[in-house]
């Protein structure tokens, strides 16, 4: 039985409770968990796949940009991505983590989707992307289909910020300063 249209009219029906995600400001991260098949690795030229958790975060300053595997969903905060690299965060202690929902994809493009994810990995070798075939994070985490999730995290892995959808400027510009203050 596929569940997605079961889903989409309780969305409909019910707005504010059946799209509303569990990741609140000032709480520590849900722990999610991603082994098929996990976070995309650069071995020289080669990409290999390793079991993923968000207990691995914990450590540096984080922004997650939970997409669906579309690429109208990467679009919808590419502004946001284009200013964290203009703000040239350090690298030992900030990190921006892609996951990527192949399981909220159009039909057919799942390996399109796949080999995308892998060619922005070798061309931003020092992000983290983790690409999730079944969707365990957007389910763990109760995000909305056919979006973009951007959330803040302190090198502790507590939420400082969370909007699924477009940013505007003032939020980006908040998720920017909120960034800056915790280095």
């Amino acid at each position: 039985m596929n569940k997605k249209p079961i889903i989409a009219l309780l969305a409909a029906l019910l707005p504010g409770i059946a799209t509303a995600h569990t990741l609140n400001v000032g709480q520590p991260l849900p722990i999610a968990t991603v082994t098929n098949p996990g976070e995309i690795m650069l071995q020289g030229d080669d990409i290999t796949y390793q079991p993923w958790n968000t207990s691995q975060l914990a450590g540096k300053v984080r922004v997650i940009q939970a997409i669906a595997g579309r690429s109208s969903a990467k679009e919808m905060n590419a502004e946001m991505m284009q200013a964290i690299t203009a703000a040239g965060f350090p690298a030992d202690q900030y990190q921006t983590t892609t996951i990527i929902n192949q399981d909220d994809s159009i039909w057919g493009t799942g390996g399109f989707v796949k080999s995308s994810a892998e060619d922005s990995k070798r061309e931003f070798s020092w992000s983290s992307m983790v690409l999730d075939a079944d969707g365990q994070v957007h389910g763990t985490w109760a995000l909305q289909e056919e979006s973009s999730a951007i959330i803040v995290l302190d090198n502790a892995s507590n939420v400082l910020f969370v909007k699924e959808g477009k940013l505007s400027q003032d939020e980006i510009a908040t998720a920017i300063n909120l960034i800056k203050r915790q280095l």
